[in-house]
């Protein structure tokens, strides 16, 4: 099968802290250093200018029980940013694809629960129509896809802390690539909104 027959993106987004971190040594669940952050204007509109074109939510099963946790909670919430609201609204709304080798049946709306390597699950992705597939910010996959150069698309938003530990995105023995920026954005705090694109 043809790596891109239908043309469709691979776009992966993560936050990742100065020191190439996208945890703390507490964990994953510790998201205090990404909160002041996370809400400034550069990163929402990061997160808009990603899931605007996207039509395919692509996540690994912890990512998936806390985005699909939080993120529906916030629409109609009072005093809620727009640019929240209207991801939140994509994320119920379009089609989700989580990988688990644990969960037989999805408990989310309009989610198919697949037990395959991800490189197989955006082959098959790339064969249907549609827009972009968003891989919202599952290390797991987006190493694995890494790995194997299956990103068309790698959007950051950096934030400026040192967290001095815990797991970093970008393992030894990745295979060699050249990116080009495609965007640029910086804000409050000294939040960072990078875009690249693989050149193939």
């Amino acid at each position: 099968m043809t790596q891109q027959s239908t043309g469709r993106r691979v776009v992966t987004n993560m936050a990742l802290s100065l020191d190439g971190r996208y945890a703390s040594p507490a964990g994953p669940q510790d998201m205090s250093w990404v909160m002041p952050y996370a809400v400034t204007d550069v990163a929402r509109d990061h997160l808009t200018s990603l899931w605007e074109p996207a039509t395919t939510a692509l996540l690994g099963r912890v990512n998936a029980e806390g985005f699909l946790g939080f993120w529906p909670t916030v629409i109609g919430m009072e005093g809620a940013d727009p640019r929240d609201e209207g991801f939140a609204k994509w994320l119920v709304d379009t089609d989700k694809v989580v990988l688990s080798s644990t969960l037989g049946t999805s408990p989310w709306e309009r989610t198919a629960v697949v037990d395959k390597p991800a490189t197989e699950v955006v082959a098959d992705l790339r064969a249907a129509e549609g827009g972009d597939i968003l891989v919202l910010s599952s290390a797991s996959v987006i190493k694995a896809l890494l790995a194997a150069d299956q990103v068309d698309r790698l959007a950051f938003t950096v934030f400026p802390v040192f967290l001095g530990g815990g797991p970093r995105l970008f393992d030894d023995g990745l295979p060699p690539g050249k990116w080009t920026l495609a965007s640029q954005s910086a804000g409050e705090h000294g939040t960072l909104a990078l875009v690249y694109d693989r050149v193939r």
